[in-house]
């Protein structure tokens, strides 16, 4: 079987601006217009893309190693249930107890300076260890595991 890439896919009703906030959770940058334009908007505008649709999408690259593009694209509605799919960011691999508690939480204090929320803070059970459910600045679900 063929390996193949993915591409996770955000509704949203500001791309540029999620695309900067996922840029900053994942390590990722904007993706770079096509080469021999400088711009989104030069390239966008040879191409006779309206200029109300050139903040209709984004995306976004990791800068070093391997994971997927993010696409982020305008949709008029809002989110209106819990994401059936949703991600979540490694933030404490590897770690336990309090040093796995210190490290979701540091890392959930700096989502939420930049716009995320705390759900529900999921304390260790015995059979999971802890995790932090948020949302991003427009409402997805995600968790910092």
């Amino acid at each position: 079987m063929t390996t193949r890439e993915i591409q996770v896919t955000f509704d949203c009703g500001d791309p540029a601006a999620l695309a900067a906030f996922w840029c900053e959770v994942l390590g990722y940058a904007v993706e770079a217009p096509p080469e021999g334009f400088a711009t989104w908007p030069a390239f966008l505008e040879s191409v006779g893309v309206p200029e109300p649709e050139w903040s209709s999408r984004s995306a976004a690259r990791p800068l070093e190693g391997h994971g997927p593009r993010l696409f982020f694209q305008r949709v008029p509605e809002g989110k209106t249930a819990k994401n059936r799919v949703h991600l979540d960011v490694r933030a404490a691999p590897g770690l336990k107890g309090a040093e796995r508690l210190a490290a979701l939480d540091a890392e959930a204090a700096r989502l939420v300076a930049l716009g995320a929320s705390v759900v529900l803070r999921q304390e260790p059970d015995g059979l999971d260890e802890a995790c932090i459910w948020m949302n991003d600045p427009e409402g997805n679900d995600f968790c910092l595991d």
